[in-house]
């Protein structure tokens, strides 16, 4: 069963192109907070109330040592949120499956009625 308080979460997360930029970034690898600050030009405050918003949402697991910050993207972090796109694409798509079927029934049988039409006229 889907938690969608957690789908609710993750999505708030992700409507924010600054947090999708540093998900961007952590794809290809960990960086530290002064990293992922470099290219946003905003207090590093404002960069970390980012990164808290996607740790809370379960996207970014971040650890200090020392006084170096790392935060790296966490491996499923998005599962939550591909099962629910998954559920309602399924019916969905099977929907569309017995849509095909049924037009290519009408396109095999509109060639005969057609025919028959050309017969029947005087």
């Amino acid at each position: 069963m889907l938690n969608h308080s957690e789908i609710d979460s993750i999505l708030r997360a992700l409507v924010e192109p600054t947090r999708r930029q540093i998900l961007e970034r952590l794809s290809r690898g960990p960086a530290t907070v002064s990293q992922l600050a470099e290219p946003f030009g905003m207090t590093f405050a404002a960069v970390l109330q980012h990164l808290q918003a996607l740790e809370a949402c379960g996207l970014i697991r971040s650890e200090k040592i020392g006084r170096v910050r790392t935060c790296r993207i966490e491996p499923g972090g998005l599962a939550p949120l591909a099962d629910w796109i998954t559920e309602r694409r399924i019916p969905v798509e099977r929907h569309l499956d017995r849509l095909g079927e049924i037009l290519a029934e009408t396109d095999q049988s509109s060639p005969k009625v057609q025919d028959q039409e050309k017969d029947d006229q005087p």
